[in-house]
């Protein structure tokens, strides 16, 4: 029997066990989690995209909405975490700029009395 037959048996053979095994044995399984479940790391990279949004609209209310599904702590202390992580993490210095920044606003910041946050 040629070589290459066998390389195409061989080949055949794999792609239908790891299909069988991907789909029938061992499925994928989803579960919804909640952001307030991402590592330190991951936490920071939003809150960090909360600050270049907050950077070009000005707006705190919007800046604590979106902090906000990240957990019930007060916005300025998940902004303070982040800016600590970053900073260990040694995150460029316009980054931490933003985040400092961010941090300014979030402890000047005070909602509307009667509002929740989503």
């Amino acid at each position: 029997m040629p070589r290459w037959i066998s390389i195409l048996i061989a080949t055949t053979l794999g792609i239908v066990v790891g299909l069988l095994y991907g789909w029938m044995i061992d499925p994928v399984q989803f579960t919804d989690t909640t952001p307030d479940a991402l590592r330190i790391d991951y936490r920071t990279d939003y809150v960090l995209m909360v600050a270049e949004a907050y950077q070009t609209e000005q707006s705190e209310d919007e800046a604590a909405r979106r902090l906000a599904i990240l957990g019930s702590q007060s916005p300025a202390l998940l902004v303070g975490e982040a800016y600590n992580y970053a900073r260990t993490a040694n995150y460029a210095e316009a980054d931490l700029a933003l985040l400092q920044e961010l941090s300014f606003a979030m402890q000047a910041w005070q909602p509307i009395p009667g509002t929740t946050l989503p």
